[in-house]
This record gives structure tokens, sequence and C-alpha cells, in this order.
């Protein structure tokens, strides 16, 4: 049986001490430093763009002559020169959405170190519940081991780990392990199609008639006791005189925040990960709208001279819409429908919640509520769920347009009902440099 390889991450919660987790803090905030003189070397010159060779020499040099440069692992160092070699690539690559590369901040940037070589890793199995890798001048360090990967167990996984990259969140520091999977090519699914709409209220709806919903994403204890420390930054923030230093309880209670909200957002992340896979492995097509989600987001308070109206409301539908995150779970649905031989299309989205799904005529007052969609045509008189009536529309649209090309990794967009999405080609960061010089 032919096998395709396929690129995947897995992230595990690392267990360190005070004295690792303070010598991976000052790797992270040395590779940040490195970026920045990277930018303010490679930008500031006069006529044109510094080479990778130049970088890299630079590199070695500062590492000489600059003491805190040592705290950074060579490899890493090498590694921050690539992803940012790949940031400028990605700028100047027409079909890609990268804005230009700028300098990171400490506050605003997150912090994270990679280590380029598998082999540095020396991973191994502790118990069933732990593993064990090596981080480079950290020492041997204990990680959760919640799945099994490629290449270190007898009956698991085919492939290999090609890398990993050490990032800090809220709750602490994670490794994401590089993978590279050998699996069965993945034969033509077989299985029915489907259109989905995305919302606040019913977060999605199908046309099968299914709602999938879910509560909260934090108890009612945990949202009472995140509205207590929001006003307490408050009241901290207001009582700072301008221009002070930020103070250490008030420090503390960002932090008590920031885990809340990391809590709240890993929940919403588990639970996409488990109805995107169980809608990839039962339909072959998964039909969404091609919704521009920037352009929705964008405020509503205007200017000076026109200010704009119902801005609390337009901030409050705001939030909703990113807590919904609507782009990651068409992302999720997108590569693990690829890996069963489906697709996920993109159809316009104009008109999908007025127009009825059986006569497909658009009369005014149809859409009465929210949730409730009547169709106003006489010779029709169609009465349901408005977002299943949406949902039904999209899938239409993606089955009238019969002999439209779309890609097996379902990365369709659409110009009539149905279009083909161009690929990004691959530049190297080299010859885009060469050719912004």
């Amino acid at each position: 049986m032919e096998k395709v390889k396929r690129t995947r991450a897995h992230v595990a919660r690392l267990a360190l001490d005070k004295r690792q987790s303070a010598v991976l803090d000052a790797q992270a905030h040395a590779a940040r430093a490195v970026w920045n003189l990277l930018h303010e070397f490679t930008t500031f010159r006069q006529g044109r763009l510094a080479s990778l060779k130049e970088c890299d020499a630079a590199i070695r040099q500062a590492r000489h002559e600059i003491e805190w440069m040592g705290q950074l692992p060579a490899q890493a160092a090498q590694a921050v020169l690539k992803t940012y070699r790949q940031a400028w690539a990605n700028f100047f690559n027409p079909d890609h959405p990268a804005e230009r590369p700028t300098f990171k901040g400490r506050f605003r940037s997150r912090m994270a170190v990679d280590v380029p070589q598998a082999r540095d890793l020396q991973i191994t199995r502790i118990n069933r519940r732990w593993g064990a890798v090596n981080l480079p001048k950290v020492g041997r360090v204990k990680f959760r081991w919640t799945k099994d990967l490629p290449g270190l167990t007898k009956g698991g996984p085919r492939g290999r780990i090609t890398g990993a990259r050490l990032v800090k969140d809220a709750h602490g520091w994670n490794i994401v392990f590089r993978t590279e999977l050998l699996i069965p090519a993945p034969v033509p699914h077989t299985g029915p199609k489907a259109g989905m709409d995305r919302g606040i209220t019913v977060p999605l709806a199908l046309s099968t008639g299914e709602h999938l919903r879910h509560g909260p994403w934090l108890s009612s204890g945990q949202r009472e006791r995140l509205l207590r420390l929001e006003r307490k930054s408050a009241r901290q923030r207001a009582t700072r005189k301008k221009g002070d230093p930020v103070s250490n309880r008030e420090r503390r209670t960002y932090d008590q925040i920031a885990r809340l909200r990391a809590t709240a957002k890993r929940r919403a992340v588990d639970w996409q990960h488990q109805n995107t896979t169980d809608l990839a492995r039962r339909f072959s097509a998964i039909v969404v709208e091609d919704l521009n989600i920037t352009n929705m987001l964008a405020s509503a308070s205007g200017t000076v001279r026109e200010p704009g109206i119902n801005v609390a409301q337009k901030r409050g539908l705001n939030r909703s819409i990113a807590g919904q995150a609507w782009g990651r779970t068409v992302e999720f649905l997108t590569y693990k429908s690829a890996d069963r031989g489906g697709l996920v299309a993109k159809v316009r989205p104009h008109g999908t919640s007025q127009e009825c799904h059986r006569c497909h005529t658009t009369t005014a007052g149809s859409r009465e509520t929210q949730a409730r969609f009547a169709c106003k045509n006489p010779a029709c008189g169609w009465i349901g769920n408005a977002d299943t009536n949406a949902a039904r529309n999209q899938l239409h649209r993606y089955n009238s347009a019969a002999g439209w090309a779309v890609t097996g990794r379902g990365d369709s967009a659409i110009a009539g009902p149905v279009k083909r999405q161009a690929s990004c080609p691959t530049v190297s960061p080299a010859s885009a440099l060469r050719t912004a010089a």
C-alpha cells in the first residue's frame, strides 16, 4: 500500500522546576533579542537588505562579543535566523497573507525557543503518564505523555520526530514536537456531503438538521473569579500614576486573568478538535461560507466627524465572533478532511440567510427571528430553523457548481458558486530577498 508523509505537531506539557523555567525564560528573551538585532541589521542598511551570509556572520560575531547571547544555544539562534528569513520570503510572496516583519516587543510577543535537531532530544518513555526529553542548557525534563510519538513505541505510529519548539503560555512551558508520519494514501471519501453554517447562538449548524452546541468554557465560579480579577485590575490601573512601572501585585493579577482565559481557550480548542474529527470522518465534503472574518471584526467607532452608532453592541458582537474562532474550525476541518480523502469547499456567502433553500427565492421578511425562517413565497411556505436553512443553501450552491474543479486539500474559495483557490508556490528566503533587493 502506498504511503504518504504528513507533518503534524504534538503539544505536551513540561514539568519544570524553578531553575529550569528561569533558564528557558532567559533563552526565550535572548531569542527575541536576536530577532530584533537581525531586523535592525537587515533593514537599516543603505540600498539593499542584508544577505543570508552576512546575517549568519553577524550572529557568529555577536555570540563572541555579547555575553548574554551565550544563554541561547547556537542551533536555536540559527533557527531564529531561518524563521526570520522565512518571514521575509512570506512577505514577498504575493500569494501569502503575511505582513512585513517587525520588531518583537517584550510583553507582546510569544516566548518560544527552537530545538531544530531531533537527535538532541533523546526522548524516552518513563511510564504510562510521563516521558523524558533532553533540552539544551536545561537538562533532562519530564513531559506529560498523552499520545504515542512516531518511532518511539512498538506498535505506535510510523514516522519520525524532526525537531521541537518550546512555547510558553499562561500555564507554563510546553514542548511542541514536529513529527513526520507515514500513513496510507487516503482514498476518496464515499460519505455524504454537508453544508455547515457558523454562528454565535448555534456555533455549528449542519444541513442535516444537526446543531453542534457547547456550554460556557468556564464554570460559574471561574467566571465570577475572572470578573472579580478584571475589576481588580481596572482599579489597579486607575490608581497607578501615569509613567510609573507596573507593580508586582498588578502583574500577578494580570497573570491570574491570563491563566483563566488560557483555560477557556484550551477547552474551546478541545471541543473544536473533537467535533471537526467527527465531521471529517462522516462527510466527504463539508461546505462553508467564504467569510472575510477580519472585515467582520472591524470596529464601528467611526471618526470624530462621523462617529459610529451602536458601538458597544458591535463591540460585543465582535467579541462573540472572535470567541467562536470560526477560522480555526475551518482550518482543523481542512487538514482532517484531507487525511480522510475528503475536502472543505467554500461558497459565496451573500444571501444564504435570506434565501429559502427549497424554492431558492429571497423574499422580504422571511428571516423572522434569529432562529426562525418562514418563506413568504406563497408557492413554498417552508418554515424551519434559520441556521439549518443557511447550511442547506451552502450545500446547494456547491452542488449546483458541478464541473468546477476543487482541490483534494479542500482549499476552494468562490467566484461563481465555487472557484479554486490559488496555491502558494514555494519561495526560498534567499531568492525572495534577492528579488526585493
